[in-house]
């Protein structure tokens, strides 16, 4: 059993994972050693699938790269750009190769990302992708063909937004997800720990998978203000940019103000998903000011 799947399935663990994005390019050098900053200090490393539409490298591949680097992968894939045979096709194969963490997305549209004038494939979305890797783990295809050649064993998980704004659609979506076998669950980016609280309490309340709240670190004012502008359902407050822009060192600010938030977190919920895009070796920093021991 994976390191990452024991620990979500131990209710003592605080489970801490981060985020890395594949490289644009052939060369893995620089997610490598982004990654390797990261041993001993989280449980899984996950890579990106097309995040905001925007090429990079397969995230099979780069977790393939990364498994062969000791470092665990959580290995995201989106329905936005293969079919049902391509996705269960990368699936059988993801298994194979050892790459067992997925965590299943419907992917953002292609209108947000390099490649506007793509086509949009969207055969599934997270829900359905979900439900088809049960199938795989219970030796089925998603026509409830027989698999001849061996079950797959994916622990899988999925996205939750506890900012959304539809409380309902947000409850009916989350209970759809775990009927559909999500085994944790990785927030989006938090800024609201009070609506955080409220799901915890009033939608998560006695479910044993494990849910991650989504920590970023914020590099400055203007990178604040461009989330809020650019990301949907984010809205940094006031008081956080305000802060940074005051700060005679906003980066360092931004390391204080994730470290916060991880504490925050920690007493709301099971563990956290630490995104620090391109400073990934900021992470241990943040963990070691949240008051994080390193794992091992």
């Amino acid at each position: 059993m994976s390191y990452f799947r024991t620990a979500c399935l131990n209710p003592q663990e605080f489970i801490i994972t981060a985020e890395i994005a594949p490289p644009k390019g052939a060369d893995p050098s620089h997610m490598i050693e982004m990654a390797n900053t990261l041993k001993g200090r989280v449980h899984a490393v996950n890579i990106t699938d097309g995040s905001r539409a925007v090429l990079g490298m397969s995230s099979l591949a780069s977790a393939i790269i990364l498994k062969g680097h000791g470092i665990e992968p959580i290995c995201q894939m989106a329905c936005r750009d293969r079919n049902r045979i391509g996705l269960q096709a990368d699936l059988l194969g993801a298994d194979a190769l050892g790459i067992r963490n997925i965590l299943a997305l419907t992917g953002d549209p292609v209108k947000a990302g390099d490649h506007p004038d793509a086509k949009s494939v969207f055969d599934f979305e997270s829900v359905r992708l979900l439900t088809a890797i049960q199938k795989l783990n219970n030796g089925t295809d998603w026509n409830d063909k027989a698999l001849p050649h061996g079950a797959t064993d994916l622990f899988v998980g999925a996205a939750v937004d506890p900012q959304s704004p539809s409380w309902s659609g947000l409850k009916s979506r989350f209970e759809r997800k775990l009927k559909a076998g999500a085994q944790f669950f990785q927030s989006q980016l938090i800024t609201d720990f009070d609506r955080l609280d409220k799901f915890m309490t009033e939608v998560a309340a006695g479910v044993d998978q494990p849910i991650l709240a989504g920590i970023f670190l914020l590099k400055s004012a203007k990178n604040a203000r461009f989330i809020n502008k650019y990301v949907p359902g984010v809205n940094i407050p006031e008081s956080i940019i305000e802060r940074l822009e005051k700060a005679p060192k906003p980066l360092e600010e931004g390391v204080m103000i994730a470290a916060e938030q991880v504490k925050t977190a920690r007493q709301l919920c099971r563990g956290v998903h630490l995104m620090a895009v391109k400073r990934e070796d900021l992470i241990p920093k943040i963990l070691n000011v949240a008051g994080i021991a390193p794992l091992y």
